[in-house]
């Protein structure tokens, strides 16, 4: 059985930084498709980003997040910089066992953590 654990949510002010944590226990994270969503306050979940063996970003994200795997840590990781307040949400990882299909589609996803809050103040 796959479990996935966040770490590293909190408060931040708007234009600073926080990285976010993903610790897979039950197997070996090689061969999973990793990503990253999010569910601002009132909306649906959505796509953040995914890593194979490329990585992919919502626009809303791109060059400002970073998507890694650390495969002797059997960790996936998000570095957000330049935070902005509707970056506000509570952040997913997930994992699924293939690389292949729409990553950027949550049903695609078999496996899901827990969540962990990120609030951007003004």
């Amino acid at each position: 059985q796959v479990q996935l654990d966040e770490l590293g949510g909190g408060l931040v002010q708007a234009g600073g930084s926080l990285r976010l944590s993903c610790i897979v226990s039950g197997h070996n994270l090689s061969g999973y498709r990793m990503a990253w969503f999010r569910q601002p306050p009132g909306e649906e979940r959505e796509f953040v980003a995914a890593v194979r063996w490329d990585t992919h970003y919502a626009d809303s994200v791109k060059g400002r997040f970073t998507i890694w795997i650390d495969v002797t840590m059997n960790a996936l990781y998000l570095q957000m910089n330049s935070l902005k307040v509707e970056d506000t949400a509570v952040y997913y990882c997930a994992a699924a066992d293939s690389y292949y299909g729409d990553i950027s589609l949550s049903g695609q996803y078999a496996y899901w953590g827990q969540g962990t809050q990120v609030t951007v103040s003004s």
